[in-house]
């Protein structure tokens, strides 16, 4: 199957919101519900702990909590930064979810040990950390909970860990992680696997990779040679 880079990615991205008319929140939200039905397939049950950076990987993080939480499961959201530090489409999702009364924590200045403490005893983890853009080793906060998401699945062998598009630390071109990386049980990628999938080493990182779609016209996936 075609891979994409992160540039196609964004591409993509660009060209279903200026050229088709598709806004940022719609993309948003068949994402995160994308990644819903594939926890519901493989019977994710609660209680799960969601760990939400502060782009539109976080945003995505949201809106999974929202879908879990209408299905009756108990979910908890860790902000790796500031609620204030949120823009765009990602921070509109944060609003929702605050006036859903849904359980949040912030974690923005929390060490490795603060993570863990709230990750303990989570049978379900999703990493919605760091997306496709981020390259490099991750760093402060987001290292900080990335270490203890691997600690949490270290410590329990029942917690599963998801990760949303990429997991955090994995170079999406690259497959390589030049620093600390979350070891998924399962990544759902959008519209398509990630280039850097291809490098047999990132299946160590991934685990299992399931495609969800994010709604993009066939007509523009086409251009990208995504065609079933």
């Amino acid at each position: 199957m075609r891979r994409l880079t992160r540039h196609e990615v964004r591409e993509i991205d660009r060209l279903a919101i200026d050229d088709y008319g598709l806004s940022g929140l719609v993309l948003m939200e068949n994402a995160g519900a994308g990644v819903v039905r594939q926890m519901a397939a493989e019977r994710a049950a609660g209680p799960v702990a969601i760990a939400c950076g502060r782009g539109n990987n976080g945003g995505d993080g949201f809106v999974i909590a929202r879908h879990l939480s209408a299905l009756e499961d108990v979910v908890r959201i860790l902000l790796a930064a500031a609620p204030e530090a949120y823009r765009g489409d990602a921070a509109v999702n944060l609003r929702i979810a605050e006036r859903s009364g849904l359980e949040i924590r912030c974690l923005a200045d929390a060490d490795e040990q603060t993570w863990q403490h709230e990750l303990a005893g989570m049978p379900w983890i999703v990493d919605a950390l760091l997306g496709t853009g981020a390259s490099g080793p991750p760093r402060g906060g987001a290292a900080a909970a990335i270490a203890a998401i691997n600690a949490a699945r270290r410590e329990s062998p029942t917690t599963r860990v998801v990760a949303v598009d990429v997991p955090s630390g994995l170079d999406a071109d690259t497959g390589d992680a030049p620093g600390v990386c979350v070891r998924a049980d399962l990544t759902v990628s959008f519209v398509a696997e990630k280039a850097g999938f291809a490098n047999p080493a990132a299946a160590t990182w991934t685990g299992p990779v399931h495609v969800a779609a994010i709604g993009a016209p066939a007509c523009l996936l086409s251009l990208y040679g995504l065609t079933r």
